[in-house]
């Protein structure tokens, strides 16, 4: 991977991911949007997904792969977020992101997301950032509208069957394309 290893901001460290981090960033992904311990935190999926978020499979694949990074942040020692950047050409991916339900709401996920457009700016060049979002997940689509994300209105089908993405509750789920392009600060 071409991107610095290690960044300190504050009490805060972000680095990449590496296979023995597999075991606690499942358990942070699904204590973020699956069962009654993602009902702490605003971002739980719970009522509309049942099963599970994601398996060591599906970490370790976007830990290994060629052009993304599981962007890891600990605080003092222990993880309390992670996400997916992934290069899509003049692009990054952004996904698999969970914040530790009980520190949800404190502006953490906010951080993490700006780590996140930096390094993908500053290391790769990317010019936009995008991620998909479940469209009936509207409060955190507002959260991301004022980080300056914006609807697209693009919207691909929900792997329904596929109970690697969890177990529908509902028939209406697709996800919805979010854009934000990235803009170089200026000196």
């Amino acid at each position: 991977m071409d991107m610095a290893p290690t960044q300190d901001s504050g009490r805060l460290t972000f680095r990449d991911a590496a296979d023995a981090d597999v075991p606690v960033l499942v358990a942070l992904v699904e204590s973020a949007y699956r069962g009654d311990s993602s009902r702490v935190g605003w971002t739980t999926e719970a009522d509309i997904l049942d099963g599970r978020r994601t398996d060591p499979d599906g970490v370790r694949e976007v830990v290994e792969a060629p052009g993304s990074r599981l962007l890891v942040v600990e605080r003092d020692g222990t993880v309390v977020a992670c996400c997916q950047l992934e290069r899509r050409g003049d692009a990054a991916y952004f996904g698999m992101f969970a914040v530790r339900p009980d520190l949800q709401g404190a502006g953490l996920g906010k951080v993490v997301i700006a780590e996140a457009e930096r390094a993908v700016r500053e290391d790769w060049g990317a010019t936009e950032m995008h991620m998909t979002v479940i469209s009936v997940r509207e409060e955190l689509i507002a959260w991301y509208e004022r980080r300056g994300y914006r609807r697209t209105g693009r919207t691909s089908p929900f792997p329904y069957g596929d109970e690697r993405f969890g177990i529908p509750q509902r028939d209406d789920l697709v996800f919805e394309l979010l854009i934000k392009e990235l803009v170089r600060p200026e000196c």
